[in-house]
């Protein structure tokens, strides 16, 4: 049996792993416990002040932006899950990914939270087509 000693480091671990993948990734993304207590997250969501390590995500905006979560989905699964939403005038793609080997663990993002992706494709055509 583990000693709760050693299930610290484990977590400790899996936090170092994921600053190392995830720290400098442009979107926000944070590390998540099935309880939905954030474990950690990387640079852009630490400097939104959106989501820090110890919040509830669940409590974080209003209920409706939770209404469609998938956590639960990819947790019983272990299969990555994700859904696509608009926000304004632009599309973001929500993902939860379980973490192997910590069936209790999913990192959380989504592409195009800060980066209107749209918008700079249609900036590189335009440079393309200028030239």
């Amino acid at each position: 049996m583990m000693e709760k000693g050693e299930q610290l480091n484990d977590d400790q671990s899996v936090i170092e792993a994921f600053q190392l993948m995830w720290g400098n990734f442009p979107e926000p993304v944070t590390l998540i416990h099935k309880s939905r207590k954030v474990l950690a997250v990387n640079t852009v969501c630490k400097n939104s002040g959106r989501m820090q390590p110890g919040m509830n995500c669940a409590k974080q905006g209003s209920h409706e932006n939770h209404a469609g979560c998938l956590a639960n989905q990819a947790l019983s699964s272990r299969q990555a899950t994700y859904k696509k939403v608009i926000c304004g005038s632009h599309e973001i793609i929500s993902y939860w990914i379980p973490v192997e080997g910590y069936p209790e663990f999913f990192v959380h993002f989504g592409v195009g939270v800060t980066i209107d992706y749209d918008a700079v494709q249609e900036n590189i055509i335009g440079l393309i087509n200028r030239a």
